[in-house]
């Protein structure tokens, strides 16, 4: 699976599940194993959980592989390994601690929104119909 790809349908999988804040860096110009880090942040310790769960099954339903998940048990910060992307899942007061988008801010990679079917094309409106003349002449008398 590209790593394009991949990260659309971890994206896709993320915002299924209502997760907020979500950021993508490029990280392949960084000496590490990995070339995007996704962050994301859940509501409860519940959600975080099932962030992780939906996006493994997701990249797996798509074909990708998933190495390993850590932290589901205590569920306030769950990471995702996908091999070339790693995801964090966190609460919004772990994420603000420790601040992850420092280590590995560098160049945020721009998402470009999912393909949307064609929406069908509206009806033109219909025209407001002409009053009478007659009955415009006498609202104007009626207004002297």
């Amino acid at each position: 699976m590209d790593i394009r790809a991949k990260q659309r349908v971890v994206v896709d999988a993320l915002e299924d599940v209502k997760a907020r804040d979500i950021v993508v860096f490029n990280t392949a110009r960084l000496p590490s194993m990995f070339e995007r880090v996704i962050i994301a942040s859940g509501d409860s310790s519940r959600q975080v959980k099932a962030l992780a769960d939906h996006v493994r099954d997701k990249v797996k339903e798509n074909g990708g592989k998933v190495y390993g998940i850590e932290g589901e048990k205590g569920g306030e910060w769950v990471l995702v390994d996908l091999g070339e992307i790693v995801v964090h899942l966190m609460h919004p007061t772990v994420r603000s601690f420790y601040n992850l988008e420092e280590v590995w801010g560098g160049k945020e990679v721009k998402l470009k929104a999912a393909a949307a079917a064609p929406k069908p094309k509206a009806k033109p409106k219909p025209k407001p119909k002409k009053k009478p003349a007659r009955a415009e002449a006498a609202r104007r008398r009626r207004r002297r």
